[in-house]
């Protein structure tokens, strides 16, 4: 059996009264939770009539639901597309049609937006019938629920699994697909590089679960570890569970890492705390020592990409351990070294590789790299070259393998560990009648880790409104891409074959104090 979700049903059958799933007042234990798995597994099959193969999209904020429809849909044979709450509906529903998803699992306060916006767009790819919207905790959800539970699905170790998409530079996400093995070996590397997962052991979900912290849900209900949801990231209910629950692995981006720090002030309020492992972002030499003395040597860096989940390279707990000299706060500044069963490259643009200590592009092969973009052969071409991932950062490797990143690939923003790029915001500010040209940078944050900003120049003798432009923002993508601050300028600076020099924006913004915005 190579399907994905015969992890969790077998650890069910060995520990079934074991709690496996909290949110809020209510827990259920394994038993419990593998069958209303198996039983909404076979209500999308016989109620909603899909068929193996096909794509289920999950959209909603954290809930038990989520994890619920993650594993069904595997185990009815379906692929999982799960989508951060944070977007806006028109891009949740640009997914949709891209991956012509045949059910939609939603929730209350997410549906009617969504609903709007699946009528705004013909599909892409020619499905017949708008896919099924059902609301997660719904009297439907619940029958669906309630129907008559099926084996699992059998698949092939290369069958997709989970479609992860990410931005790219078009301004339009590309869906990254992950296999059965895929997910399987991400697991198996997880137990190899950080740490094994018992009963009695937590993992703790604040940050999204469309994303790193649910992914590694995976091998903590493999392992029979009980899956805490809290509904978002607040520090101070963080802290209350490391202090009400034992065992606690838990997930944040650097922002998060930051926040959670400050949270706990000069106390080190986080008694249950077993590893927090963290990644999204840069973060920062003094945060993290910072981090360290509130928090301990429970932290682990995580690099990877969602074309390679998480699993790129990693910097241990021992390795955040030392006496602060140079040879340690240099270990700090990198992102560790080729996770087990993971080799790292760096090469020039021609693929040669470079020596010890030059900068090229970061490119790695393991068996956690996707197999493709999906319906999109032209990017997977460009990403994947000769068994290997071409990940687009610029980095470097030491002569004892830690790898340092120079900067992001294709102007990346990521802001509170949220991935932005500047290309899909420029397209939507271009839409105001006003605006001749636009390019769209990231700023220092001290709280986000960057911020957007965006430069604009004005069409002849035309007015640019600010509140217009943040209007048309938040008409077209998720509230977090919103640029914090618009620069007005004659022209934008370029070089000689026209292109726009972002570094020099970037040099301008050093050069001026920040304007205050919500």
């Amino acid at each position: 059996m190579t399907n994905i979700a015969a992890g969790l049903l077998g650890r069910a059958r060995n520990v079934p009264d074991a709690p496996a799933l909290t949110f809020g007042a209510r827990t259920l234990a394994f038993g419990e939770l593998a069958a209303r798995v198996r039983a909404l597994a076979g209500g999308l099959r016989t109620r909603l009539a899909l068929a193996p193969g096909d794509r289920i999209l999950v959209w909603m904020e954290n809930r038990p639901e989520f994890l619920e429809t993650l594993f069904a849909g595997w185990v009815a044979g379906l692929v999982a597309v799960p989508v951060n709450a944070k977007l806006h509906a028109r891009e949740a529903a640009y997914i949709a049609r891209d991956c012509d998803a045949a059910a939609i699992v939603t929730s209350e306060a997410l549906v009617e937006a969504l609903a709007e916006a699946l009528t705004e767009g013909p599909a892409d790819h020619g499905r017949s019938a708008t896919p099924a919207v059902v609301v997660a905790g719904s009297a439907e959800y619940e029958r669906l629920a309630g129907s008559g539970p099926i084996d699992c699905a059998a698949t092939r170790p290369t069958d997709p699994a989970w479609i992860f998409y990410t931005s790219g530079t078009t301004g339009h996400p590309k869906g990254a697909v992950l296999t059965h093995r895929n997910l399987l070996v991400m697991s198996l590397i997880y137990y190899a590089d950080i740490e094994r997962v018992e009963p009695g052991h937590t993992k703790l979900h604040a940050a999204p679960l469309s994303h790193a912290t649910g992914l590694y849900s995976l091998p903590h209900l493999f392992g029979g570890g009980h899956q805490v949801v809290l509904p978002g990231f607040e520090p101070d209910e963080v802290l209350d569970a490391l202090e009400h629950y034992t065992g606690v692995t838990l997930f944040a981006a650097p922002t998060m890492v930051t926040r959670l720090v400050q949270a706990a002030g000069a106390a080190v309020r986080a008694p249950g705390l077993r590893t927090l492992y963290y990644g999204g972002g840069p973060m920062y030499v003094a945060d993290l020592q910072r981090a360290l003395d509130c928090l301990g040597p429970r932290l682990w860096q995580l690099y990877g990409q969602g074309e390679s989940p998480m699993t790129l390279t990693g910097l241990s707990k021992r390795d955040h351990q030392g006496d602060a000299g140079a040879e340690h706060l240099a270990r700090l500044a990198s992102c560790g070294v080729a996770r087990t069963g993971v080799e790292i490259r760096i090469v020039d643009r021609d693929g040669r590789d470079l020596g010890a200590g030059e900068a090229g592009e970061v490119i790695a092969r393991s068996d956690t790299v996707m197999a493709g973009y999906w319906r999109n052969p032209r990017a997977t071409a460009a990403a994947l070259r000769d068994g290997w991932l071409w990940t687009g950062d610029v980095g470097a490797l030491d002569a004892r393998g830690y790898l340092t990143l120079h900067d992001r690939s294709k102007d990346l923003i990521i802001s509170g560990g949220s991935n932005i790029y500047p290309r899909e915001i420029e397209e939507v500010l271009l839409r105001h009648p006003a605006v001749l040209e636009c390019s769209v940078v990231g700023r220092p944050h001290p709280d986000w880790g960057e911020e957007v900003v965006a430069f604009l120049v004005p069409r002849p003798h035309a007015t640019i409104a600010e509140a217009e432009l943040d209007a048309l923002c938040l008409a077209h993508i998720a509230r977090f891409k919103r640029p914090r601050d618009y620069r007005i300028l004659p022209a934008l600076p370029k070089n000689n074959y026209g292109k726009i020099l972002k570094t020099e924006l970037r040099r301008q913004l050093s050069l001026i104090a920040p304007a205050s915005r919500s």
